[in-house]
């Protein structure tokens, strides 16, 4: 047996090789080969059982907490809140579940791909069999609208020509051939006389020999890609793991030392004193965090969704803030994946064409002249519509845009000739097709015979070069004139500056010919041509992509185009829409990649580069060496061969009009109206996210010390308690809770998108938070409380600290009111209790800046945070006022003048937060002009 790849055997060869011949295989040893290989389906890898899954994400570290935390409401007889923490933990798990769930619909999508039937020759006879029944020997005869159920060799074919989107991303049609294929500086993707499973045939017949079914295909190699590619964590999700794990800690070691002090120091009762260290471990837990976070990421993907990003990951939000690189791909995703015809060149003339896409809409500029060669421009027309299978559709409901079916090239002549003012179904009638020569490698070329007022003409589409070689003639201002070698010289030039552009050339001719009774055949048609012009297309930029671009620049994100198209083509695109700033990038295609090594990857991931003719393994570990290297890696992706990518990535992003359903299944986002510049619009609000959970975890933390400081007290000094377990809740999960969610949508500042990413090891939760929130703001807030508590308990201990004649009076007033001591008590924890929310009030404003003064964003430029601050008093006036309420929460009403010192918490604690501010921003003034002048 020939051990050369298959590739590069001659036809007979590869009968040989697999042990078949042109009548196929018999159907024993197509059954015997059955066994062997298997069936030809894409194979799963057998899933956890739902329920696990679903119970693996109500046991990590924050759950467990939240677990501990409703176990503790429970205890104190608080049933509804125990319910309603628990029902966070089943809503959180219900989110990361639905996450393993999208790659379980990945896999089912690439199934949907493959056809379900199959013709092959069996015994000399052509039949029609079940595609997962198909085996290595098998004869697949293809004709046009196959899809292609396995990796095969063509051994016969006559004008094949095949669709490898899904494959490379690339919709132009590939032309194969049966000759052996011997070249080795192209992969086996680019192997002209290979075809490949969910791949379709555009046009022409052939016959191909199978020699891969199932995983063993190119197609396979994608689905296990997916399969095996581990769903990462986000950052946000790393830090929020970070900070459970310390505040879990935190609070078990001074939980289990306040039970220690107080039934062992003060010989509290062993009940007593297990209720102060569960109120601690209350009190530490951010028991709103979760909750708080998660409806902070649902509010901006709300946000971005009427910006038409669709959000389906949460955590990704964050990790946009973060992104370094977007990796993206080029047909469908920077451009608008419709050939357009953009030059010209007809009747010696140049001729420039507006518009974009399909919809016959645009206009005609004669560079030369003021005037339009009309006559020249119009058999142009004809020619390329004629000579032409590709159908247009008109935009539906469904697709709002116009489309193509068959070759894009041949659409975008046709598109070209409706702008130009054809007639198509007048023209259809006058010149009625009666053959066709279909395209042909060797020739290069495609021809179409029409009948036209009793006799035939023949019009001609192909290379230019090849076609000019046919010509003897040329149409000039309607007149058919010699073409002379400066004529002919002439359109060389043409052509040459526009596939310089990276555009593609076709050149169209024509000839009248004779009726041959015994055929038509391109020896007999195709000479003595006439040359009729050159129509120059490309898939046009989305016009939203060059500012994108720019604007990615000035936020320090790079752009790297990761391609199936060949590499000169996507560098010129590349230079158009101002990716590049070299004049000579580093071009590396996949069998550049295959042989580089690790090490010298990374070094030229560091350099302006393109990577072109890009198989899916190919980019899958340029993502991978891309965070390798510490970037965080934005992928946009719209077909097949970027799924592997898109699942491996930071960020996955698919294109929601072009993209394909398995694109859609694997990304995190989805691109809904395919704006280009909606994934700048992601990147702001990433950034925006993470600023914005920083100020309210501030926030949050900052409540957390007059809860936790009535607990050490307590246990430490036997002092009466001043707010209880259940209270604590009330402000975790409720008055806490909507100003939090305000301070997670303040809009994004103005000069954010001008600032250098964020690093992947960039923390959340950093040092400068915590002291803030717990050296400083919680401390305040702290003093604030205990001040209103023991004014009503026992005014005798503030007028000792703070010995003023305006304390003496009220003082005296609180003693003087008619309240048993249980009232008394009861009330002075109800002020504590009250002053914990209006301390929070002027932080809530307080944590809306970091360091500069709020006059900069505008007291009241967040109404959101306006009306979370009116439902937080709504609901401590509730908890106090309404009886049931104040039962459960342990409230006594609090007098009305009361209500007077306690709002003055807000602007107490937001004034001191705000000379803080003004002396640290003064100071560091200072010391960065000093550090100038020295």
């Amino acid at each position: 047996m020939n051990s050369s790849p298959i590739h590069g055997l001659r036809v007979s060869e590869v009968f040989q090789a697999f042990e078949t011949s042109t009548n196929g295989l018999t159907h024993d040893e197509a059954e015997a080969r059955l066994s062997l290989y298997g069936k030809n389906l894409l194979s799963d890898v057998k899933p956890i059982p739902k329920f696990p899954r679903f119970i693996k994400h109500t046991a990590h570290p924050m759950a467990l907490l939240l677990w501990v935390a409703g176990f503790i409401a429970f205890l104190v007889f608080q049933p509804v809140l125990g319910i309603v923490i628990w029902s966070l933990v089943i809503v959180n798990a219900g989110f990361s579940f639905w996450q393993d769930y999208r790659t379980e619909k990945a896999i089912a999508s690439l199934h949907d791909l493959l056809p379900k039937t199959a013709r092959v020759i069996r015994e000399g006879v052509e039949v029609k069999i079940s595609a997962s029944d198909l085996v290595p020997g098998d004869i697949l005869v293809l004709s046009e609208g196959d899809n292609i159920p396995a990796d095969a060799r063509v051994v016969e074919e006559y004008g094949l020509r095949v669709n490898n989107a899904n494959l490379t991303g690339e919709a132009l049609p590939i032309r194969k051939i049966a000759d052996a294929s011997l070249r080795a500086d192209i992969s086996e993707i680019e192997r002209p006389n290979l075809i490949f499973a969910g791949t379709s045939v555009i046009s022409g017949t052939g016959k191909a020999v199978l020699f891969a079914t199932g995983m063993l295909t190119q197609f396979g190699r994608i689905a296990r890609l997916t399969q095996v590619i581990e769903e990462e964590t986000s950052p946000l999700q790393h830090e929020l793991l970070r900070i459970t794990r310390i505040m879990a800690m935190v609070a078990i070691g001074i939980g289990a030392a306040v039970f220690a002090v107080g039934f062992f120091e003060i010989d509290m009762g062993l009940f007593e004193s297990f209720l102060l260290a569960l109120g601690i471990i209350v009190a530490i837990i951010p028991e709103g965090l979760p909750a708080t976070t998660t409806l902070a990421l649902a509010f901006a993907g709300q946000r971005l969704a009427q910006k038409g990003v669709l959000v389906k990951k949460l955590s990704v939000v964050e990790t946009l803030g973060n992104v370094s690189i977007i990796a993206t791909d080029k047909s469908g995703t920077l451009t608008q994946n419709q050939m357009t015809v953009r030059e010209i060149w007809v009747g010696r003339q140049r001729i420039s064409v507006s518009g974009v896409g399909y919809e016959p809409k645009g206009s005609f500029l004669n560079h030369s002249k003021s005037t339009l060669p009309t006559i020249d421009l119009q058999k142009l027309f004809e020619a390329g519509y004629l000579c032409n299978n590709a159908r247009l559709n008109s935009p539906t409901p469904e697709h709002p845009q116009w489309t193509s079916l068959g070759d894009q090239t041949e659409a975008a002549l046709k598109a070209v000739a409706l702008k130009g003012g054809i007639a198509e179904k007048s023209l259809l009638r006058e010149y009625p097709r009666i053959h066709e020569l279909p395209f042909d490698a060797r020739r290069k070329r495609m021809s179409t015979i029409h009948e036209h007022d009793h006799r035939e003409i023949a019009f001609v589409k192909g290379a230019p070069r090849e076609v000019l070689d046919l010509c003897d003639r040329v149409l000039i201002n309607g007149e058919t004139i010699p073409l002379d070698a400066s004529i002919r010289q002439e359109v060389i030039d043409a052509n040459d500056e526009y596939a310089s552009h990276a555009l593609r050339v076709l050149a169209l001719a024509q000839r009248d010919v004779e009726r041959y009774k015994d055929g038509y055949s391109a020896e007999r048609v195709e000479k003595n041509l006439t040359f009729i012009g050159l129509a120059a297309m490309m898939d046009p930029p989305r016009p939203e992509v060059a500012k994108a671009v720019k604007v990615c620049r000035e936020a320090g994100i790079r752009m790297v185009m990761i391609t199936g198209d060949y590499g000169l083509t996507a560098e010129s695109f590349a230079r158009r829409v101002g990716m590049l700033s070299t004049p000579n990038p580093i071009i590396i295609t996949g069998a550049d990649l295959d042989h580089m090594s690790e090490n010298h990857l990374k070094s030229v991931l560091s350099k302006e580069v393109i990577f072109a003719r890009m198989a899916p393994e190919h980019k899958l570990r340029l993502v991978s060496a891309l965070q390798e290297k510490g970037e965080v890696v934005a992928v946009t992706g719209d077909g097949v061969n970027d799924v592997p990518m898109l699942r491996k990535a930071d960020v996955g992003i698919a294109m929601g009009i072009v993209g394909t359903d398995v694109a859609k299944d694997a990304a995190d986002i989805i691109i809904t109206n395919d704006n280009f510049a909606a994934i700048i619009n992601a990147i702001e609000e990433g950034r925006s996210i993470f600023e914005n959970i920083k100020k309210f975890i501030t926030y949050i933390f900052s409540s957390n010390v007059p809860e936790i400081l009535p607990f050490l007290l307590t246990s430490t000094f036997n002092i009466p308690l001043a707010l209880t377990v259940i209270q604590i809740l009330a402000i975790d999960l409720g008055t806490d809770i909507f100003p939090a969610l305000a301070l997670g949508t303040e809009k994004p500042e103005a000069n954010i998108m001008k600032r250098p990413p964020r690093r992947r090891e960039t923390q959340l939760i950093d040092g400068k938070l915590l002291s803030r929130a717990f050296l400083w703001l919680g401390p305040i807030e702290g003093l604030l409380c205990f001040f209103g508590f023991y004014m009503i308990l026992d005014g005798n201990v503030i007028l000792k600290i703070i010995p003023l004649p305006v304390i003496a009076h009220w003082v005296q007033y609180i003693q003087n009111m008619p309240l048993s001591t249980g009232e008394r008590y009861t009330l002075a924890v109800s002020v504590f209790h009250a002053g914990v929310v209006f301390a929070q009030v002027g932080n809530a404003f307080a944590c809306r800046t970091e360091e500069n003064p709020l006059k900069e964003l505008g007291v009241f430029s967040n109404p959101r945070l306006l009306l979370g601050i009116v439902i937080e008093i709504l609901i401590i006036f509730g908890l106090i006022y309404i009886k049931p309420f104040s039962q459960v929460f342990d409230h006594f009403p609090i007098p009305g003048i009361f209500w007077w010192g306690l709002v003055l918490y807000a602007p107490l604690l937001f004034i001191l937060e705000s000379i803080r501010k003004i002396l640290t921003t003064t100071l560091i003034k200072v010391v960065y002009h000093n550090g100038g002048h020295s």
